[in-house]
């Protein structure tokens, strides 16, 4: 495994270069959904929405990974583009997230701070 560290700013990805997303072989649009139901007519109110997406959408990532792809999460301000690009630009849904996807470069690193991880004692507390 490789550590690199921060290099103005690219670290965290916080100037306007990204072009992971040009890279990336697969850019997965994740949408919720406010109604709906098993049926595509179905227009019940879907409880729960940022809860029930965020966890699926963990689960996702987390498949990904076993399957060996590396992710990386982007949430762009706005996001609405993202209806108009996925042909999803109704009322009912809302841009989530977009997950870049793919093979690990053989030259990829990790952050040396991603290497730093809390203890248990610092993150929870046990009643």
């Amino acid at each position: 495994m490789l550590v690199a560290p921060a290099k103005n700013g690219w670290m965290q990805g916080t100037n306007a270069n990204k072009a992971y997303l040009e890279t990336a072989p697969w850019l997965i649009a994740v949408f919720s959904k406010k109604r709906g139901g098993v049926e595509d007519q179905d227009d019940k109110t879907n409880y729960y929405v940022h809860e029930s997406v965020g966890l699926a959408t963990g689960f996702l990532l987390q498949a990904l990974h076993h399957a060996g792809l590396g992710t990386l999460t982007h949430t762009p301000k706005p996001m609405s583009f993202l209806s108009k690009i996925c042909g999803r630009d109704n009322d009912n849904e809302r841009p989530y997230m977009l997950i870049v996807t793919g093979y690990p470069a053989a030259d990829a690193t990790v952050p040396v701070h991603a290497l730093k991880k809390k203890s248990l004692e610092q993150i929870c507390s046990f009643l």
